[in-house]
């Protein structure tokens, strides 16, 4: 994948545009005016100003003559105070590693943006920054916002993997009717790929107990947790083959990761991860099985659970193959998927990771320390299974948000984090409950399934006598008192106009 990028060539003739066309508007000039004054085409001025082209020397210091500037100074790249964060990002390495291509704007594109309002994009340059300073918005998470941006303008549907997945199968004689096993997985990678699987040596350092596999790329050697069950080893397997049939050369190495160095392991990495969830769980299987599912008048939470259990997959990989399927094979867009994780003894719930198709639907992360509402399905099933101590909990509620008149069907499921002592984590899906999901899913009006009034944080919900409340609604209680305020204060206007 070619990262974008603005060439040497480019940024030297966008630098210039931007001064000339600074140094035009502190001297009052209209392009007309500029053209009259310096004798050059209002048009010519234009693609200049624009980035798109570069004067020759003596078109230069006509401007320069005529502009009183310096010739030095117009031809230096170095820009005056107010437009300088805009040469800085320009300069550095992160306008290289943003994946713009993959939204479809083209390096044209930005340069007439920052061209043509070269202070609204120092703006909001400055207000990224600070934004991200202030909640300690790092490179990696910028990476993954943007890989979730781009699951999320595709549906979390990609056909060239789909595809890519049935020819591997193909190829290599395996029966998707059965579940795929590591020992399958594991003979193609020694055989086909030239591995070294070890088992043994990832135990000898307690740094590394929450890794699940190293890979040595000059040796071609997989170091493995002796400790991980059938799914995990089969997934990590069947990421390290997608790495090798679509000839990925940028890839992360550790599992789980530690840093990205680019965006494209970034994005690999989601590929892998697709591939192997594709492999693991196929398509035409799983959708046929969930189909049955939505026929039924009432909904069979055992079945449900069955369907999960039914292919050698763990949960969280079982919830999110659903974020793939539900939007192509059911045309159901509008849903969510979360995952929260949870130390026992402690009041804290931490979401982890979240995907929203269509819009942003509630809940989603908050920035600001408040407090998850308790009543999500989620957060029920995490309590759930520490005091049980059960290997798996599922249940399912419909959530209800009042303020938005909203509902959503949130199906939800709690494990034990395999790699760390007294810590849970429970993986969810929401699906927006409108005339289209209940023509699609019968069980919808299956009587047993409760209805919850929910909020997104206790500090902001309306709910009355909630005892599940962990604190109370003083955000929303302010923004109240403000509306109020508000509203005196335009009464008065109108009383003294």
């Amino acid at each position: 994948m070619i990262i974008f990028a603005i060439m040497e060539e480019d940024y030297i003739k966008l630098i210039f545009g931007l001064k000339l066309k600074q140094i035009r508007t502190d001297r009052n000039l209209s392009l007309f005016g500029l053209s009259k004054l310096s004798g050059l085409s209002k048009s010519y001025l234009n693609e200049i100003e624009k980035g798109k082209k570069y004067p020759k020397p003596d078109k230069i210091a006509i401007l320069s003559e005529k502009l009183d500037v310096p010739y030095d100074q117009f031809v230096s790249l170095k820009l005056d105070k107010n437009l300088a964060p805009i040469g800085d990002i320009l300069k550095s390495k992160i306008l290289k590693e943003i994946p713009l291509e993959l939204f479809g704007i083209k390096e044209s594109d930005l340069i007439d943006i920052v061209a043509n309002a070269p202070d609204k994009v120092n703006a909001f340059i400055s207000t990224i920054i600070e934004i991200a300073q202030h909640y300690s918005f790092s490179k990696e998470s910028f990476y993954l916002a943007s890989v979730r941006s781009f699951q999320e303008a595709n549906n979390n549907y990609f056909e060239v993997l789909e595809q890519s997945v049935i020819k591997f199968v193909e190829a290599y004689q395996l029966d998707l009717k059965a579940n795929i096993s590591s020992l399958e997985l594991e003979e193609i990678l020694v055989e086909e790929y030239g591995y070294t699987i070890n088992n043994k040596e990832l135990e000898n350092y307690k740094e590394l107990d929450s890794l699940r596999s190293i890979f040595i790329p000059k040796t071609k050697t997989l170091l493995v947790a002796n400790h991980i069950d059938e799914a995990q080893r089969t997934f990590i397997y069947s990421k390290e083959i997608a790495y090798n049939y679509l000839n990925y050369k940028e890839r992360l190495y550790t599992f789980s990761w530690i840093k990205f160095e680019n965006f494209d392991q970034v994005l690999n990495n989601f590929y892998a991860s697709y591939f192997a969830g594709s492999l693991i769980l196929p398509q035409e299987l799983l959708t046929n099985q969930v189909e049955k599912l939505f026929k039924k008048k009432t909904f069979d939470d055992k079945q449900f659970v069955q369907i999960a259990q039914s292919f050698n997959a763990s949960p969280e990989s079982f919830y999110q193959r659903l974020t793939n399927i539900l939007p192509k094979d059911f045309n159901i867009q509008n849903l969510f998927f979360l995952r929260f994780i949870h130390k026992k003894n402690s009041p804290n719930f931490y979401l982890t990771k979240e995907l929203h198709l269509s819009h942003q639907h509630s809940p989603h992360a908050n920035e600001t320390n408040e407090h998850y509402c308790r009543r999500w399905m989620s957060l029920k099933v995490l309590k759930d299974i520490v005091n049980t101590n059960d290997k798996h909990v599922f249940n399912l509620q419909i959530s209800n948000y009042p303020d938005s008149n909203q509902s959503y069907l949130v199906l939800s499921s709690a494990t034990k984090d395999p790699f760390k002592t007294d810590q849970y984590r429970s993986v969810s899906i929401g699906l927006l409950i409108n005339q289209q999901l209940k023509r699609k899913l019968n069980f919808l009006e299956d009587k047993k399934i409760e209805t919850f009034n929910v909020g997104v944080t206790c500090e902001r919900c309306a709910i009355k006598d909630c005892k599940e409340r962990m604190v109370p609604a003083k955000i929303l209680e302010k923004e109240q008192k403000n509306l109020k305020i508000e509203t005196v204060v335009n009464d008065i206007f109108k009383q003294f106009s």
